[in-house]
């Protein structure tokens, strides 16, 4: 153990000093996250922190949103997830294009732009209780009763979709990119250890990380505006941590669609399989929010501040540039213990550490004024929602 620990304190300044100079290689982000608390950790942060300020400046950004949870059945199983659920099973919901709209119009009203649909992975597979329901609608997959709502919250209710639905082919891409400026799909990690028995991904057959990475790819190729992340503290290893970190750079450096990537971390709850793990201390979240930094450079780096308590700004330090979806109306149904911050109170926490809380829409400013990365019938209404640098108007 002491020649491990000799090891990275060696590495450790080696790897931060190439990290100022721009080159962060993979064994470099290795020795930087496993930077301890004290002089290490405030290095590493000061660092990320004035990379951030150099390639974003003095903005963070945030998007005013209304959570749709289309539904939360779904077959996989992950060991940290309390959203899905099964057919009969308290809480089991599938919202009714009514249900929806109403929704959706409420966040209007309140002067939201997005509208984020979170769902299960296709129901429909193993529940005939779903394939009942999506019949009546008149459908046959949930991602098409999704394309369905997505249309209908753009055209009734001006709110800008975003959809979060898991692994999609390139026809439900294809479909869904018409109505939706940007799209998302969590990494969460690219471990395959975690598929095996008794590990958080075990029985859940949408999270091998082959086919999370094919479908942030497909996305690349479709230029889809694109959200994905990292779930830390879920029994990965920290080189498995930089290793996801790395196959996100590597899509983005391919097709450069990537808009956001969130750096999310696990929390228990008592009913879920890991209710007892562990949680990421405040420090392993800041030092791998501070390496996602000076690996992805000039990326959006994000982390949600309602699931930090009280304590989201330290986080500031680390080098993220954006606080993800907040919602004056619905709750986080994904963590919903977990109460969004006040918008008024997360503008006055921000300024307290010298940034302006800068509101943008659902695709991130780099993309509102590229033709390439918006279906021709989103530019308009886009644009006219988005002042000239692409923020929200």
């Amino acid at each position: 153990m002491q020649a491990l620990i000799a090891y990275d304190e060696i590495q450790f300044g080696d790897a931060l000093a190439a990290a100022r100079e721009g080159e962060v290689t993979r064994s470099a982000a290795r020795a930087l996250i496993r930077s301890r608390e004290g002089n290490e950790l405030d290095l590493l942060m000061g660092a990320a922190a004035e990379l951030r300020n150099r390639v974003k400046g003095r903005r963070i950004t945030y998007s005013k949103k209304v959570f749709i949870p289309l539904t939360n059945l779904c077959r996989d199983y992950c060991g940290y997830c309390t959203f899905r659920k099964d057919p009969g099973q308290p809480g089991a919901l599938t919202m009714m294009p009514d249900e929806v709209l109403a929704v959706a119009e409420a966040g209007a009203q309140l002067g939201c732009k997005e509208a984020l649909f979170s769902l299960g992975d296709r129901p429909e597979a193993i529940f005939p209780e779903m394939r009942e329901t999506l019949a009546h609608l008149g459908h046959r997959t949930t991602l098409s009763y999704l394309a369905e709502m997505c249309e209908r919250v753009l055209s009734e209710t001006g709110l800008l979709p975003h959809a979060n639905p898991g692994l999609m082919g390139r026809r439900d891409l294809e479909t869904l990119r018409q109505f939706n400026p940007s799209m998302g799909l969590m990494l969460e990690s690219t471990s395959e250890r975690l598929t095996r028995p008794g590990m958080a991904h075990d029985n859940a057959p949408d999270k091998p990380p082959s086919l999370r990475l094919k479908t942030i790819e497909e996305a690349g190729r479709l230029k889809i505006p694109f959200t994905t992340g990292i779930l830390i503290g879920i029994g990965e290893t920290l080189d498995e941590r930089v290793d996801s970190l790395f196959a996100i750079r590597e899509l983005h450096e391919r097709y450069g669609h990537i808009q956001e990537v969130i750096i999310q971390n696990f929390r228990a709850k008592p009913d879920i399989p890991m209710r007892d793990h562990p949680e990421p201390s405040r420090m392993d979240h800041a030092r791998t929010i501070a390496v996602a930094r000076l690996v992805l450079r000039e990326m959006n780096v994000q982390a949600p501040p309602n699931l930090s308590d009280d304590d989201y700004q330290f986080l500031l330090r680390a080098g993220l540039n954006d606080w993800g979806g907040i919602s004056p109306l619905t709750p986080d149904f994904i963590n919903p213990e977990k109460p969004w911050p006040h918008i008024d109170r997360l503008a006055e926490r921000t300024a307290a550490e010298g940034f302006e809380l800068t509101e943008r829409l659902s695709v991130y400013p780099e993309y509102v004024h590229r033709n390439e990365f918006i279906d021709e019938k989103l530019r308009t209404r886009i644009r006219a929602t988005a002042d000239s640098d692409g923020f929200a108007a």
